[in-house]
């Protein structure tokens, strides 16, 4: 199916674009790159720097999805909780499933 990484922090991106494997969660992200599944990385770092961009970047031309992890109001939430909820709904919806109680962004009305 596909891998999440979430944090990712930038010496686990770094790890995974130069393909540094010295630990399982470095070398389930290589495999699910080599064998060409999805593979979302949420980054954790603000601000980034030029090398993180460059990172992410190469990351997304291997085929990594960078999913950065921010927090929305279109969706008129009454808490943190519900804001929450709804980026794990978007990292969910990456991979084609459903969160309960979550709803798709279907476009403006």
């Amino acid at each position: 199916m596909g891998m999440v990484v979430i944090p990712c922090s930038m010496k686990t991106a770094a790890g995974i674009w130069i393909g540094y494997s010295d630990n399982l969660l470095l070398r389930a992200a290589d495999v699910t790159l080599k064998e060409r599944r999805r593979l979302v990385l949420v980054p954790r770092e603000c601000p980034m720097s030029p090398i993180h961009l460059r990172n992410l970047a190469d990351l997304s031309a291997m085929g990594a999805e960078i999913l950065p992890p921010m927090l929305t109001y279109y969706g008129a939430p009454q808490s943190i909780s519900d804001m929450e909820q709804q980026l794990v709904g978007r990292i969910l919806d990456r991979f084609g499933l459903d969160l309960p109680g979550c709803p798709r962004w279907e476009g403006m009305p």
